[in-house]
């Protein structure tokens, strides 16, 4: 009977070890993770940049309303202007991450940072939509949607792209307090480390 310890096929003790395979896979992981959020911040700055240049180019005429005209519009193209702004620094940072393969900043403050400003940016883009929902709505019962229809539809589909931007930003919330909490529990930002 063979020993368990015995080598077959030529193997040494170092080809037996599983950790290189063990590392393969975490990197696997934390690559797909990592392209996970990339994917949802670049979904993000779209639907917040989109949403901005609607509301932006939101004007008619003379005879026509203007969005800068009404305050919960002029709140929903800075809030999608300041989140476009916002993904495109945390794209970089995901891109920063996947060539260095270490974060921009220490990693405790980067998590923190990541979260903290995911939290922030999602609410703010919340509170911009439902502002500017509302105004639609009490616009739509008046006359300023019987005369101008195009002006309050791209109003509408302003409003609608940014609450996209704001699940996307929601989301990439959702994970970047999972990093949070595994960097609390094991003191990295991936659970698949300890």
């Amino acid at each position: 009977m063979r020993s368990p310890h015995a080598f077959r096929n030529g193997e040494s003790p170092s080809s037996r070890d599983h950790t290189h395979f063990h590392s393969t896979v975490v990197a696997q992981k934390l690559r797909r993770f990592n392209s996970l959020i990339l994917l949802l911040r670049l979904a993000s700055f779209s639907f917040s940049l989109a949403s901005a240049v609607f509301m932006l180019t939101n004007s008619r005429g003379s005879g026509s309303p203007h969005w800068y005209d009404f305050d919960a519009f002029r709140f929903v193209f800075v809030a999608n202007a300041i989140v476009a702004l916002y993904s495109v620094f945390e794209m970089g940072t995901c891109v920063w991450e996947f060539s260095r393969e270490t974060t921009l900043w220490p990693e405790a403050f980067q998590v923190w940072f990541d979260f903290g400003h995911d939290q922030v940016f999602s609410y703010l883009l919340l509170s911009a939509g439902s502002a500017s929902a509302a105004l639609a709505r009490t616009m739509r019962g008046g006359d300023t949607c019987t005369a101008n229809k195009a002006f309050c539809l791209q109003s509408d589909v302003a409003i609608g792209l940014g609450f996209a931007a704001f699940l996307f930003l929601a989301f990439s919330s959702c994970f970047s307090g999972f990093r949070v909490a595994c960097f609390l529990i094991t003191g990295s930002r991936f659970h698949l480390y300890s």
